[in-house]
């Protein structure tokens, strides 16, 4: 399987991955798990500045991707949630923006 972080999103169209792809690319994205038709993770930070570095941080990489999460921000923490909604589930273009959301908490950690 190719690196997921040096990967880009693409345009997709079809059908969502298959549950054993899915498996797979999970085993891939350390923290990542399914939840009701996405892949979620939560990241928890020291405090709210952080926080926001984080989505803001984000925020770029998912404009550069344009492949956009849904984010549930709190205080000290961030949920992040990926699915492609042109293929009705999920897609690889998630694990690539999983395994950029993933480096940019180890770069700045």
């Amino acid at each position: 399987m190719t690196n997921l972080l040096h990967q880009k999103c693409q345009a997709l169209t079809g059908a969502p991955m298959g549950d054993s792809v899915v498996r797979d690319h999970l085993a891939q994205v350390s923290g990542w798990h399914l939840n009701n038709g996405a892949i979620e993770k939560t990241f928890s930070f020291k405090n709210y500045h952080e926080t926001m570095a984080f989505v803001n941080a984000l925020a770029w990489i998912a404009h550069t991707e344009d492949h956009h999460p849904d984010l549930a921000v709190s205080y000290n923490r961030c949920v992040v949630r990926f699915n492609t909604h042109s293929v009705g589930g999920i897609s690889v273009n998630d694990f690539i923006c999983a395994a950029k959301a993933d480096a940019l908490v180890a770069f700045v950690g």
